[in-house]
C-alpha cells in the first residue's frame, strides 16, 4: 500500500466522524512518527525488557483482519460468537464499524509491516486471538455473546481480554457474573473501555463498571482528559491517549481514529508486557503495577476522570512495586454476594456497542445507576425508592412543626393580653 492511499482514508474516516481531524503528510515513516504514545508513556523503553513475546492478547469485538500487514503472524487463532462470521474471527462483522476490531488490535500487537514502518502495537511480540461478535446483529443476543467470548478467550489461552465496548449501562445480565468471575479465577486480566461523551456516553457503562475490571479513560495528546473521547466514573483505573491514534483496518490500510477504544488497547498491551516481564503475578497484583505506578493526575488518589493517572509502561513494568492481597479495582464475587441478593430492580437491556468515534455507533440511553462497588454511595434507585420518600415525609414534619410552633406562638400573645 503506498501512505498516499492511506492519507486519503484518513480524511475520510477521520472527518466523518469528528470533523475536525485531517490527513497525515504523506511519507512513508509517518505512521510510525504518528505513534507519539510509544515514546511518550514509556512503551518503547519498557520494551527494553520485554515486548510481550509469549502472552495472549483476547481482542472480543468485529473480528480481527490478520492478514493486514501490520498483523501478519499476530492473529494466533479466534472464533466467532455473531453467526455471521467466519470460524476465526478474522472476518470483520457488522454494518457498523466491522473494522473496529482491526484498530483495536493493531494498537495492542500490531508488527509494523517493516522495520521503523506501519503501526506498532504496545505489546508487538504478543499473539492475538480474535473473538467476532455483533454489535445488535448475529444469532444470538450481545450480552450472550459476550459472556460466551469471555469464556472462551480464558479456555484457549488468554491472558489478556481487551473490551473496546460499552453496553450503555452502569449495570449487567448476571450472565456477566459468572463469565467474568471465570476469567478472574484463572489470574485473566480484562481491559475495558471507558467510553465516549462524544458518542453520548457521560459515565462509564458495562464492562467498565465492574469490579475487578482495569477501567481505561482517555486523555488527548497532553495527557488531558478529552472533552469528546472519554467518559468519566469512579470505576476508572488509569487514563491513557484516546485522540490522534493511529490503527490498522482490513484492506492494507491506516486510518486516524479517537476513542477510549484505542486507549484500552494501548493499556491491555502494556499488561502483556507487565505479564511477560513478571510471569509469577497474579491479575490482581499485575493490574495493581499498572495502576500503582501511574502518573498522578487530576484530584489526589482516585480520580473519577483519570482514575490513578496516567499510565506509565516503562515504570509499570520495571519499578518495585509492593505486592497486594486484593484487586485495587474491585473485588466481583463481593459485589455479586452483596447486590445480587438485594437487587430488585430490572435496568433497560441495550446491545454493546464500540467505543470509537471513528464512525457512528448505537445512540445510548440514559440507565437506572447502580453503584458497581457496593453501599459507598447511594444510588439513584435508593435516592428514588428511599430518599425522595422520606425525603416528602421530612417537609411534612417540618411543616406540621411550623404550624405547631405558629399556633403556639399565637396563644401565648393571646394569653398575654388577658
Amino acid at each position: 500500500m503506498s501512505f498516499r492511499r492511506a492519507a486519503a482514508t484518513l480524511a475520510v474516516v477521520a472527518v466523518a466522524a469528528s470533523g475536525i481531524l485531517v490527513a497525515a503528510p504523506a511519507h512513508a515513516d509517518n505512521i510510525r512518527d504518528g505513534e507519539y504514545w510509544l515514546s511518550q508513556y514509556g512503551i518503547t523503553d519498557a520494551w527494553k525488557t520485554t515486548k510481550g513475546k509469549g502472552i495472549t492478547i483476547a481482542v472480543i469485538d468485529t473480528g480481527v483482519d490478520g492478514t493486514h500487514p501490520d498483523l501478519e503472524g499476530a492473529v494466533s487463532g479466534g472464533t466467532d460468537f455473531s453467526g455471521i462470521g467466519a470460524s476465526d474471527g478474522q472476518q470483520p462483522v457488522g454494518t457498523v464499524e466491522s473494522e473496529h476490531g482491526t484498530m483495536v488490535a493493531s494498537l495492542a500487537a500490531g508488527r509494523g509491516s517493516a522495520p521503523g514502518v506501519g503501526v506498532i502495537g504496545a505489546a508487538p511480540e504478543a499473539s492475538i486471538l480474535s473473538i467476532s461478535i455483533g454489535f445488535g446483529e448475529g444469532n444470538a443476543d450481545s450480552d450472550t455473546q459476550v459472556a460466551e467470548a469471555v469464556t472462551w478467550a480464558v479456555d484457549h489461552g488468554a491472558n489478556v481480554i481487551n473490551m473496546s465496548l460499552t453496553r450503555n449501562t452502569l449495570s449487567w445480565p448476571e450472565s456477566w457474573d459468572k463469565a467474568f468471575l471465570y476469567a478472574e479465577e484463572h489470574n485473566v486480566v480484562v481491559v475495558a473501555a471507558a467510553g465516549n461523551r462524544g458518542s453520548g456516553t457521560a459515565s462509564v457503562g458495562a464492562p467498565a463498571t465492574m469490579p475487578g475490571v482495569l477501567t481505561v479513560a482517555g486523555v488527548d495528546k497532553d495527557g488531558k482528559a478529552s472533552v469528546d473521547a472519554s467518559a468519566q466514573g469512579i470505576t476508572i483505573g488509569v487514563a491513557a491517549p484516546s485522540e490522534e491514534l493511529l490503527g490498522a483496518v482490513p484492506g492494507g490500510q491506516t486510518v486516524i481514529w479517537n476513542g477510549t477504544s484505542g486507549a484500552t488497547p494501548i493499556v491491555a498491551g502494556v499488561v502483556a508486557l507487565v505479564m511477560a516481564a513478571h510471569p509469577d503475578l497474579d491479575a490482581a497484583n499485575v493490574i495493581n503495577r499498572i495502576v500503582k505506578t501511574a502518573t498522578p493526575a487530576g484530584a489526589a488518589g482516585e480520580d473519577p476522570i483519570y482514575g490513578f493517572g496516567l499510565l506509565d509502561a516503562d515504570a509499570a513494568v520495571d519499578d518495585t512495586v509492593k505486592s497486594v492481597k486484593a484487586n485495587p479495582m474491585g473485588d466481583l464475587a463481593e459485589w455479586i454476594r452483596i447486590n445480587r441478593r438485594a437487587s430488585a430492580t430490572t435496568e433497560p437491556t441495550l446491545p454493546p456497542t464500540q467505543t470509537s468515534t471513528a464512525a457512528p455507533v448505537v445512540p445510548e440511553k440514559a440507565a437506572t445507576p447502580r453503584n458497581p462497588l457496593g453501599a459507598i454511595y447511594p444510588t439513584a434507585a435508593q435516592l428514588r425508592n428511599v430518599g425522595l420518600p422520606l425525603g416528602v415525609v421530612g417537609l411534612f414534619v417540618v411543616a406540621l412543626g411550623l404550624m405547631v410552633a405558629g399556633a403556639y406562638r399565637q396563644f401565648r400573645r393571646v394569653r398575654g393580653k388577658e
